[in-house]
């Protein structure tokens, strides 16, 4: 079996806030150095169960967090910014199942630093089905036949995964107290439950459908104020819904969707608060 990890940074182990997860913060590098552990509990449990190739893609932020240096040796690691398909660049349908580690929940629901792309974002919809970054993800690995059969993070996140996703297995590595609060497993303690799920997911992968998405697919991303609809309307083929902050766009399909929302949220983070 052929196995792809997307890797966030939200939902890792002990990461509460900014200040884990922003490259300019103090608590950065104890951040990214828990994201490659963690990474590392699953690519070793992976290739303990039986996968022979394990492509791992660095999802966050600027996507260069994670320590190729630290990483399981076998293992090859996508990173850097600008990606075309962003956090799931690589994902074809050569592979047997993707897993979604250090994932959170979606913009406007409860969870550790909860969001969608950008903090502009308060909601996204394919057609009348809400999602975030992990339903987007999820369809773009259906688009190719792949089951997503694991995901590892906070309990938003789970419990986002688990509505979407029949039979998934799910790793809660914290739960939340806030939005910047969470009682959190230890590393080693996560490491071990990581470890444990990661085994269980891939012997239960034939259980788990893809995540189908819809042809000719509705995006639609209502943003947190006027202005961030605006830049996104700069897109050819969107349009402001009238009364709303909520873009719509019309995809030929999902791939398309998908880019069309790196653009549009790209563009709305031009937009100042003053």
């Amino acid at each position: 079996m052929k196995l792809y990890i997307s890797v966030d940074m939200e939902g890792i182990t002990g990461l509460v806030d900014h200040t884990h997860v922003d490259s300019s913060k103090h608590n950065y590098d104890r951040g990214r150095k828990i994201m490659t552990q963690e990474a590392n509990y699953v690519i070793e449990k992976a290739f303990e169960t039986g996968c022979q190739e394990v492509i791992v893609n660095d999802s966050h932020s600027k996507m260069n967090n994670l320590l190729i240096e630290d990483l399981h040796p076998e293992t090859q690691l996508i990173t850097g910014d600008v990606k075309p398909f962003s956090m799931v660049q690589g994902l074809d349908d050569s592979f047997g199942g993707a897993v979604f580690v250090g994932y959170h929940a979606r913009a406007s629901m409860s969870g550790v630093m909860s969001h969608s792309m950008i903090f502009g974002v308060r909601h996204m919809w394919i057609n009348d089905v809400q999602i975030g970054e992990l339903g987007f993800n999820a369809y773009i690995a259906g688009h190719y036949g792949v089951p997503v059969i694991m995901v590892a993070g906070d309990d938003g996140a789970a419990r986002e995964a688990e509505s979407l996703i029949p039979n998934i297995t799910t790793a809660v590595v914290k739960q939340s107290i806030s939005r910047s609060a969470a009682k959190s497993l230890t590393p080693v303690k996560a490491g071990e439950l990581l470890a444990e799920k990661t085994e269980l997911a891939i012997k239960n992968k034939d259980k788990v459908k893809p995540l189908t998405p819809p042809e000719n697919p509705v995006l639609r991303i209502e943003f947190a104020n006027y202005g961030q609809a605006e830049w996104a309307n700069l897109m050819p083929g969107t349009e402001i819904e009238e009364g709303t902050t909520i873009v719509r766009y019309q995809a030929k399909n999902i791939l398309e969707a998908y880019q069309a929302m790196l653009v549009m949220t790209e563009l709305a983070m031009r937009t100042t608060f003053s």
